[in-house]
Order: structure tokens, then sequence, then C-alpha cells
């Protein structure tokens, strides 16, 4: 027989002893029990979880529509195009975030200058591309310089609905004119990446975002002034900057290095691996009070894309940086060379650019730290036995290939080398020959493209397939052009040597910094020393 529970001071002082005999007047026997009565305690207790509840999810709820509405939104591709038709994006697992700062005097900007200096939308002087690894285990911050000539695409600006001209070349940080939707369609066509976000930040979201992190360390191997310029002074060694005084050491152009905007670029790079440092030691990332403080505090002066216009996907992002390595944030800038119309400007140096937007595209490992990291994690996986009742696998059989149903000496093959590799074409010129296709002629040098395809006009489909195979291109680089006479194979950049492709070589040097390094300061510029 079960024990009977004691009774409660609770029960008592309710009133609902479970010893108080039934009334004399209350229904008797097994189907006419009275209807038990929760407690009082009891009932109190859930009301008041219940409006806890309530109130919690009308809280977070409304800190989500609070940063929500802080945002400005616009569209994430505001390219033309020819056709109409949405361009393919192909989800590779990675993640690219495009992190612009405008130069405009507009609104609460309008004390760092006048309409004169810049209006609308700006230029866009801060042009970073982070981007996430599929495994969130590698971030790498790529600085495009501000004077770096591009082709630009024909964009249609949202405030206007007026499509603005491309251009075969123009300044990069130009394309902000036209909106940020335009410079991410310029970036997007330059590396062949598909960027997947936006964040345009102005003068006073840099200003509030250094605050509110309580200031950032930065470095300078001398005490400095730049009286021509952001004002910026600080002593000899290590200072902690912050609202004005930050956003004067990231506007500063002419106290670092050489004066030019690549040390700029490095001093950039140098405030962002601070803060990242500070953010990583802090915890930030995983305190969602303090997250949410200083995503209000940024949001307020952003412009986003509308996908990223909600707090999950802000959140998502937090999540996929929290783990990564110090060691394994990089800050690359893209390489680059003088302009040859102007050496007052930049243009893309090849083949190295197109090999390191291959390296972005193929999701490769930056530094050879990394490279060993990924292939010890590589090979531990291939070591881990399979779980119980998990069918054994192995490599597929390669079938056969028929002989073709054409010709291969016949063929009109061409190869246009734009790889900016010198005689790039002869060596693949001499593999189609061994392989059947003796007619191969080569189309000579062409500027340096970042991607390599197989065109092929009408009726040439399989004779494209073919080629592309003898060469292991995968098939999503064939693509019928009815411009094409014949089947064109165009060498790009990312692949600049060897007779298959697919092996990505990532230039030397590339990497110019990690967010570990804590250790060095910044060179001034002598005409800006100060005693």
């Amino acid at each position: 027989m079960g024990r009977r529970r004691a009774e409660t001071a609770a029960a008592k002082a309710a009133g609902t002893s479970r010893a108080q005999p039934r009334g004399a007047a209350g229904p008797i026997g097994r189907h006419f029990k009275p209807r038990h009565r929760a407690p009082l305690w009891l009932k109190i207790t859930a009301v008041s979880l219940s409006a806890a509840l309530v109130l919690g999810i009308g809280a977070v709820g409304f800190l989500f529509w609070k940063l929500q509405s802080n945002v400005t939104t616009a569209p994430l591709n505001a390219a033309v195009t020819q056709d109409g038709r949405p361009t393919t994006v192909e989800d590779t697992g990675s993640l690219q975030v495009l992190i612009l700062g405008t130069d405009t005097r507009d609104g609460k900007n309008s004390a760092y200058g006048s309409a004169n200096d810049s209006a609308g939308e700006g230029h866009s002087d801060v042009m970073l591309l982070m981007n996430i690894s599929a495994d969130n285990s590698r971030v790498s911050v790529t600085s495009f310089p501000r004077d770096l000539m591009v082709p630009i695409p024909e964009c249609r600006p949202v405030k206007s609905g007026q499509a603005v001209a491309a251009q075969a070349i123009g300044q990069l940080n130009a394309a902000l004119a036209a909106g940020p939707g335009c410079t991410v369609a310029a970036i997007n066509d330059m590396t062949g990446l598909t960027i997947d976000h936006f964040m345009l930040a102005d003068f006073t979201a840099v200003k509030e975002l250094s605050s509110a992190l309580g200031g950032v360390q930065v470095c300078v191997d001398h005490a400095m002034y730049d009286v021509n310029g952001s004002f910026l002074k600080l002593p000899k060694g290590k200072s902690l900057v912050a609202g004005e005084q930050a956003l004067a050491f990231l506007r500063t152009r002419h106290a670092f290095g050489d004066a030019s905007d690549l040390d700029r670029i490095k001093a950039q790079q140098y405030f962002l691996g601070s803060m990242v440092r500070k953010v990583k030691s802090e915890g930030t990332l995983t305190n969602l009070p303090r997250l949410y403080n200083l995503a209000d505090v940024v949001t307020k002066n952003l412009t986003i894309d509308t996908g990223l216009a909600n707090v999950p996907a802000m959140i998502a992002i937090a999540n996929r940086l929290n783990k990564i390595d110090l060691a394994n944030v990089s800050f690359v800038t893209v390489p680059n060379e003088p302009y040859a119309a102007d050496p007052n400007r930049v243009q893309l140096k090849e083949p190295q650019a197109g090999q390191f937007f291959a390296a972005l595209r193929h999701d490769s490992a930056l530094t050879q730290a990394q490279a060993a990291a990924m292939a010890k994690a590589s090979a531990a996986a291939a070591s881990t036995p399979p779980s119980p009742g998990t069918p054994a696998t192995g490599p597929a059989a390669t079938p056969t290939p028929s002989a073709p149903a054409y010709d291969k000496a016949i063929q009109p093959i061409s190869v246009v080398n734009a790889s900016a590799v010198a005689g790039r074409g002869t060596e693949l010129l001499q593999h189609l020959a061994a392989t059947g296709y003796t007619g191969a002629w080569s189309a000579g040098d062409v500027p340096a493209e970042n991607v390599t395809k197989v065109l092929y006009g009408a009726d040439m489909a399989d004779v494209a397939a073919d080629v592309a195979r003898a060469f292991k291109i995968p098939g999503t680089a064939v693509t019928a052009d009815p411009r094409i006479t014949g089947v064109q194979l165009v060498v790009g950049t990312d692949w600049v040597s060897g007779k298959a492709y697919g092996e990505v070589a990532v230039p030397e040097g590339v990497v110019s910094s990690t967010a570990e390094q804590s250790d060095q300061c910044l060179v001034v510029n002598p005409l800006y020393y100060t005693n």
C-alpha cells in the first residue's frame, strides 16, 4: 500500500487538506469522485510562468523587430542583365559578405564635409570581402583598392530606376553611385564569385561601433599628427581609439607607410584585426545581450541587402564566426599593379589575381598552416570507421568512353589564352594533338579572364564535351555560344599550369597578416612625425 504524501503548509493554508473528510452532501461511489482542485500555489506559479513566457516572447519579438526596423535595405545585385534572366547561383557552402564603407556626407555625416565632397550613396572608400569557409574553420578578408580599374556593369539604381550605362573600364569605388548592389555586381564579375550579402556602413556607424566596443587598440612606431587630413593624433606605442579618434584612424590617407592607398588598406586591416581579437577575447559573439547592443548600434547606420534584413540571418553569421581560430582569420589585398594608362591608379595583377579568385571559388586554404590543418582533418575523417550497418563504398567504376561518332582530326577547335601566362596555349594544343585533335589551332592571347570555359557552336555539343573531358574540365564550364564556329577552349587565370584542370595554385605571399598577430605597430610616414 502506497504511503500518503505529507500535508504541506500551502495545502493547509489553502484549506485543501488531504485528511479533510468529504462533505456529507457530496456524491459518493467510484463514478462520482469529486474533481481534484489544483493547489493555489500551483495556480499562481502556472499563471506567473505563463505571463513571464508571454512577456519574454513579446520582448524578444520586440527586440527582433527593433533591429530589423533599424536597417535600410537595398537589392543584393543591381546589375541589368542583357536577357533579363536571373543569374545562376551555385551554393558551395562558403559564405561571402561584402562590407562597404561609404564617404557620403548626407544626413548625420554632414559634420565631415559637404555634399560637394560626396553626396547620395557616396564612394566606397572601404571594400572588404569576407569569405567564411564551408566548414567554418577559416575566414579571409580581402581588400579591394578604391582606385582599382575594372569593368563596371550596367546597373539600375533603386532610387531613380534609370539604368546607368556600363563602363568598359572604371574606378571600382565609383560603382556605389548606382547603389551597393552595383558594387556587388562588379566584384561578382571580377572574381567569378556569387556574393551572398552586403553591408554598407557610413562614418557614424564606424564611430559608434568602436565606442560600443569600448575602444580598439592600435600601435604606431612614432608619435604622429595627420594635420592635413583626418587630424589623427597618436603618441608612440599603443593607444585605445574610439569614436571620433577611431574614425580618424580609418580615414587617414597619407600618414602611414608611403602615403599610398595600399598603406591605408594595411591600416584598415590592422584595425579590423585588433577589433576581431577584442570581440573574440571578450566572448561577444556568444553573449546575446552584448551582441544585441552592438547590433543595435551598428544597424542604425547600416544599409544591408534584403536577404540579410532579419535577425536569424545575422545570428547565423555570428554563429559561423564564433569558433574560428584567430590564426585562421587572414587579411589579403587583391593582387594589383600600377594601371597602365595612369600609374596613380591600379589594375589587377595577373595571373596572381585570377589564381587568388580561383582559390576563393574552390574554398581553398590560403596559408600553409591552414592547408596542413585541412589535410589533417581530411585524413582523420577518412580513417574513421563507418558506423555499423553502413554499406561499404568505394570509387565508382569509370565507364570506358565509346569511340566518338566523328573524325577528331578535322574538328574546328581553337585555344584562346586568357591565363596571362605567355605561351600557355602551346602545352594544351600539344595535348589536344596527342588525343587526336590534330586540327586544333591557337587563337592567340587575349586580356585575362578569371574562369576557364569551353564554348561551342551549332551541332558541336558532343565535341565540346569530349574536349572538356580530355582536360578534366567540369561540365558546368561547357556552354553553348551561337557566335562560335566549332569549339573554343578559353584558358583562364584559374588554370595556369598542367594538362588537368582543377589544381588551385594560391599565389605566394598573398596573405598579408592574420588576426592572431598582435605585436605589430604601423609605420608612420615621416612627414607626419611629431615630437
